[in-house]
């Protein structure tokens, strides 16, 4: 096996990669960290293992030089931690992250693949005074992972994922339990009975407007938000991702008042973001539509077998059908 680094994504085929990334999810596609490795808060590099000419292994590496987003700063994710330069292995954006391994590896050349990761990970912290650490590991790459590098995983949040049986709303629901049913259809009823105009959207048309929802819905939770940075964000994601993003949107009197962007990558549906311009929404379980059951529609049109929904609001995400599984970190 060979391990090389490169500093470009550009510079390996997307096929290559996508064939290992595609299980993975939308945060590790080719796509995706192209839109992202020119942000200026890290240097990026990209280790790559091949074996006989053929990509088998793959793993983006940031050396962090100022992390603006809490939930990636390690000392505050961990107790007795404390602030230190971090290098990030694998995702760095969207709270889910694994090493890229291809699925045909048998069992001893895929422990040399992931060995090879570490290797890459350890030196290139080392070289920089770096502490490496992989952060939001999903739950079937944890354990392998922590045995590669030697240490114990800890647990840092939980991942939500509705699975969408069928080809149609109905299906999703009917998997419900009776009463779960029937407080979806009150709440989809009373959505459409407040007079909302609902709007599908690529990203590039609304940023702005969708931005400063976005900024609401951050204050709202106690984290400061401007929102013409918000904006900025979101056109800067529009222009990178080619146009792939789409928001459901509802307006009211012409204006936005709440939407959800979202991603269609590997037979899922992955919401990315929401907004909400609290003093105009009607009472009529605005969140639930906007960020489940619009996509969900949405989603059965595309053919998708998967909404991702991430972290938080886990109890609301679980009654409404999602799996739950535990994102880990890793240190090494």
């Amino acid at each position: 096996m060979i391990l090389r680094l490169v500093r470009d994504i550009m510079d390996v085929p997307a096929a290559s990669w996508d064939a290992l990334a595609e299980q993975a999810g939308f945060y590790l596609s080719h796509q995706w960290l192209a839109a992202q490795q020119h942000d200026p808060t890290a240097e990026v590099h990209y280790a790559l293992v091949h074996d006989d000419g053929r990509l088998v292994a793959a793993a983006p590496l940031y050396v962090v030089r100022t992390e603006p987003n809490d939930l990636y700063r390690v000392h505050e994710l961990l107790p007795g931690r404390t602030p230190a330069r971090t290098l990030l292995a694998g995702a760095r954006r969207g709270y889910l992250n694994a090493p890229l391994l291809h699925h045909a590896l048998a069992p001893g050349p895929r422990r040399a693949a992931l060995g090879a990761l570490v290797v890459a990970t350890r030196s290139l912290a080392a070289a920089h005074q770096a502490q490496p650490w992989w952060l939001y590991v999903t739950d079937t790459a944890a354990a392998e992972l922590a045995d590669t590098c030697g240490t114990k995983p800890l647990q840092l949040n939980q991942d939500a994922r509705i699975p969408l049986p069928g080809t149609t709303f109905d299906d999703y629901l009917a998997a419900l339990p009776r009463k779960r049913r029937t407080a979806i259809r009150r709440e989809r009823r009373a959505f459409a009975e407040a007079g909302y105009e609902l709007r599908t959207l690529r990203l590039s048309e609304c940023a702005e407007s969708a931005g400063a929802l976005a900024a609401q819905l951050q204050q709202r939770h106690g984290h400061p938000a401007d929102p013409a940075v918000m904006a900025r964000l979101l056109q800067d994601q529009a222009d990178n991702m080619a146009g792939t993003g789409i928001v459901q949107a509802a307006y009211a009197e012409g204006r936005m008042a709440a939407f959800s962007l979202f991603y269609h990558h590997a037979n899922t549906l992955w919401l990315r973001s929401t907004g909400y311009d609290y003093p105009t929404l009607r009472g009529a379980h605005e969140y639930f539509n906007i960020a489940y059951y619009l996509p969900i529609t949405h989603a059965y049109t595309r053919g998708a077998t998967a909404l991702h929904l991430g972290m938080e609001s886990l109890h609301a995400k679980s009654l409404r059908g999602a799996v739950i599984s535990p994102l880990w970190a890793v240190e090494g």
